[in-house]
Parts: structure tokens; sequence; C-alpha cells
């Protein structure tokens, strides 16, 4: 014993303190993100959705500044140049009427950009709040929501939007409102289902058992964790929207002139499809561009914000 203890005491050396720098050596250092920001990185990893949000960036900023800086008016008649090809006064050309093509393309990006993320927006809140309380009350009041949903879906879109135009006669305000009225039972139905999932999980019983109110376990905790899926289908509504706009717009009920929007340009120049093609060229282009963008930018946001991907 007296051998052992004295042998334990010759050889402190075997207990050395750890040296500062080696205590965190097999620490992972990982940087702290929120879960936006890390959808964000993985976002900008996707280079047709980064691609399609420069492209609709740079759209709207050259609706905005374009006929702004001009020296040209969208609505001024030139009857001296009309049905110009492309030059450096006119990049884009004259139209029948002498007026730049270039203003008016842009000023019809005003119009339709503006329809379709207004459109969106209001569909957003619409389904939103509408699919929120048929998912969390359940019973009854699903039913009886969820079947008006049902009655309406079975009326085609275009149909609302083309009736309610004519009615209210042509106008931004019209075309909205009949745009919103056939677009948010989708919005709606995608919310009820992320509602009545997620109303089961144990955050959601917590919250209740802690005493939370019903409109603050809908809105604080359900909706906020189905924003993932919500905001891939807001993206997705607005080339919808623009769609619809245009189709409007090239049947001749959309926008009234002067004003015009993109499907209301190609439905002027039409007539002129075989003399000055160009003329129909650049207002399709830009929807087609504009739209093909904006889906790029939804299947990004759906990768980027699929937990599952993470």
């Amino acid at each position: 014993m007296e051998e052992n203890k004295q042998t334990f005491e010759l050889t402190p050396e075997l207990f050395e303190k750890m040296p500062e720098a080696d205590k965190n050596a097999e620490k992972i250092n990982y940087e702290s993100k929120t879960y936006f920001q890390d959808a964000w990185n993985r976002f900008k990893k996707n280079k047709l959705a980064m691609a399609g949000l420069i492209f609709v960036v740079l759209m709207i900023i050259a609706c905005i500044v374009i006929p702004m800086i001009s020296p040209y008016s969208y609505d001024a008649q030139d009857m001296t140049n009309m049905n110009a090809g492309s030059s450096m006064q006119h990049l884009m050309g004259t139209d029948n009427l002498g007026r730049d093509l270039l203003v008016r393309v842009m000023m019809g990006g005003r119009i339709s950009l503006t329809v379709g993320f207004v459109a969106a927006g209001i569909c957003l809140c619409i389904g939103i709040t509408y699919g929120g309380i048929a998912g969390y009350m359940g019973g009854k009041v699903d039913m009886v929501m969820m079947r008006i949903v049902d009655a309406m879906y079975s009326i085609p879109d275009m149909l609302y939007i083309i009736l309610i135009t004519v009615v209210l006669e042509p106008s931004m305000t019209s075309i909205l409102i009949g745009i919103c009225i056939s677009s948010w039972m989708g919005m709606a139905r995608q919310v009820r289902t992320q509602v009545m999932t997620l109303k089961e999980q144990e955050f959601s019983l917590a919250a209740f058992v802690l005493g939370a109110s019903k409109a603050r376990i809908l809105f604080k905790h359900l909706i906020i964790n189905s924003m993932g899926p919500i905001i891939v289908s807001v993206t997705l509504l607005v080339p919808s929207a623009i769609f619809n706009e245009a189709f409007l717009g090239y049947l001749g009920i959309g926008i009234p002139a002067p004003n015009a929007s993109w499907g209301t340009l190609a439905n002027d120049a039409k007539r002129f499809m075989t003399t000055h093609p160009t003329q129909v060229l650049w207002p399709t282009l830009a929807i087609c561009l504009t739209m093909l963008a904006l889906n790029f930018i939804g299947d990004g946001l759906g990768d980027a914000l699929d937990p599952k991907k993470k």
C-alpha cells in the first residue's frame, strides 16, 4: 500500500492541466442561422431561380425608370413616323399611331406587374384567413366553408373574370376583382390542409394548454409554420394573374385606352402581324419572359423552403 501510494505521488505529470488552446479542439464551429437565412442561402445556389429574380427586379426598375426619363410620352402620337422599325430614336420602333413602343411596353409592364402582385397579395390574405379558419375549426364549419369553395370551383376561372369585367366595365379594379374571386380558392385549400396537419402536433397542443387563444394559435403558430408552401403558391399566383390580365387585353376587354397592358398592346398589334411582326413580338416577349422568370423563382423557393432538403 505504501509503495503504491508513493508511486502515485511521484507521477503528478499524468494529471497535467490541458492547455486553453486545446479545450475547443473538437468543437464543431457552425454559424447559427434562421430558417429564412438558410433558405436564402439554398435559393442563391439555384442559378435559374437567381436569374429569374434578377430579371424580374430589372424589369420592375425598367418599368418605373424608362417612362420617367424617356423624351416620349406613352400616348404622344407622331403621324409622320408611324410603324417605324427599331432605330436609335425608337429602340423598339413605333406603332400605327407613331407612339414609341419602348415607353408603351414599359408602361404596360407597370399595369401588368401591378395586377399580378396586387392580385397575389389579396388572394394571399383571403386564402390564409378562409383556409386557416376552416382547417382549425374543423367539423361542420369546415364542411360548410369547403362546400362553398367546391361550388365556386365548379365555375371556370375565366368566366368569373370576363363576367365581372364586362358588368363593371373594363378597368384595373374590375380585372383585379375578377382575378381575386377566382384565384383565392386554391390558396384556401392549401392553407386548410397545412393547418389541419399542424394543429395536432405537440407545439400547437402545448400552446393550447398554456392558455393561448384560438386566433393566436392559428396565426402565430400554425400559419407561420405553413409559410414555406404558402410563399411558393403566392409566387406562382403572380404569373397566373399576369396571364389572365393579358388574355383579357388580347380579347379586347382589358385596360381601356390610352393606357395599355402587355395583353392590350399585343391585341392592338395583331392586325399588323404580317406587315410589322415586331409590334406583336415585344409585348409577347415581355409576357413570356416575365412568366418564365416568375416560375423559376417559384420552383427555386419550393426547393429552398423545403425543410427535407436542408
